[in-house]
């Protein structure tokens, strides 16, 4: 444990490779060697703008945040883990004792310590500092790779089985396909919904929808010279609720609508096809502030609400679902990097395609010294 090299961002589109400390470790902890780490939307933010709503990248941080590896070391107090553990990393460590941990939604805590979140260093690095308890060991059939998806998913398994309390047999519409709208669609699919419908502007993902979990999707117009959006949302809507003869009651009404695009559009239409009664989630993150149809959310009493991250049990049933099958993780990884290759990959991962022109669902980056032909 001689060396630690990590991906920095020190800026606005300037990162670097640096040699960092190797991390010391609390009692409680764990120090992991890192070997798989996915790209979210949030580490190409801040690495194109520098900043997430309050979020600001002020000083030097490491980004990632979607990874699993090996337990390296671990602290005196440490039970439930072992050297040579291969666990997946929930990357946010809170405080434990404010009311928000206490009632049981510690993803509300104030004092989070969450991965490549400013001011904090995230997981593209050989190592990483850790709690044991939000470390999670990995069935031995299950890879690396899809121990660093289980992060991804778990935002998913969120919003859909713990904020919208999904029932079996309930319609799903997702606004957005990209990486977590379609795990949005495969744990609806897994928690036995009987219709999930996918909606996105883009046809190439709206096809990989329908090939992977989607049992339907739709492709919205474009929108008309001089509309306005709320009046496009709302010719977008009635044409989407004749096109797949969706009703605002009964059973072939929408129970949920999440939206994982942030598009005001996307809220606007999702809210008018949501089913009297039913429920929406906004999950995408988009603009701060949006035109919403109050008065329809209103008149339906909407159960409208937001999910962030992940809370208590999400993780374990990410991990259940995709060892009981249920759920395939390795269709979604489309692209994956050497260490050395970071930044390429942030670029392949902003652009939407690499250089063959094969669309990007989700790009890995293999850890220091780690082939990424290796899925371990």
């Amino acid at each position: 444990m001689s060396d630690n090299p990590s991906f920095v961002l020190r800026g606005v589109e300037d990162v670097v490779y640096e040699q960092r400390p190797v991390p010391e470790i609390r009692d409680d902890e764990v120090l992991i060697e890192v070997k798989k780490t996915g790209i979210c939307g949030s580490d190409v933010h801040y690495l194109v703008a520098g900043r997430i709503a309050q979020f600001v990248v002020e000083k030097p941080m490491v980004l990632g945040h979607e990874s699993a590896g090996v337990v390296a070391k671990i602290g005196a107090k440490v039970k439930t883990l072992k050297v040579g553990d291969r666990v997946a990393l929930e990357p946010g460590a809170t405080c434990r004792v404010c009311d928000a941990c206490k009632s049981g939604r510690y993803e509300l805590c104030p004092d989070m310590v969450f991965a490549a979140t400013p001011p904090y260093d995230g997981t593209l690095a050989r190592y990483y500092p850790i709690p044991a308890d939000i470390c999670y060991k990995l069935p031995d059939h299950l890879t690396l790779e899809d121990g660093a998806m289980m992060e991804p998913l778990s935002v998913a398994i969120h919003a859909v089985a713990n904020i919208a309390q999904l029932r079996p047999n309930q319609s799903v519409a997702v606004f957005g396909a990209g990486p977590v709208g379609l795990l949005c669609m495969a744990a609806a699919r897994a928690l036995g919904a009987s219709r999930v419908i996918a909606v996105d502007i883009v046809p190439h993902r709206l096809e990989f929808a329908r090939s992977y979990a989607a049992t339907e999707a739709y492709l919205p117009p474009a929108p008309e010279a001089g509309e306005s959006r709320i009046r496009y949302s709302e010719r977008n809507a009635k044409l989407m609720m004749q096109t797949l003869g969706i009703a605002e009651r009964g059973p072939t009404a929408i129970d949920l609508v999440v939206d994982a695009s942030g598009a005001e559009v996307s809220i606007q239409t999702g809210i008018i096809i949501a089913k009297a009664g039913g429920t929406f989630v906004q999950l995408g993150m988009g603009s701060p502030e949006i035109v919403i149809p109050v008065t329809t959310l209103l008149t339906k009493e909407l159960n409208f609400k937001g999910s962030f991250r992940y809370g208590p049990g999400d993780y374990p049933l990410a991990i259940a679902l995709v060892s009981q099958g249920k759920i395939d993780l390795k269709p979604l990884v489309t692209h994956r990097f050497s260490f050395d290759q970071a930044i390429e990959a942030f670029q392949t991962t902003r652009v939407g395609k690499s250089a063959d022109g094969k669309g990007v669902i989700k790009a890995v980056i293999s850890g220091p010294d780690v082939s990424p032909d290796d899925l371990l």
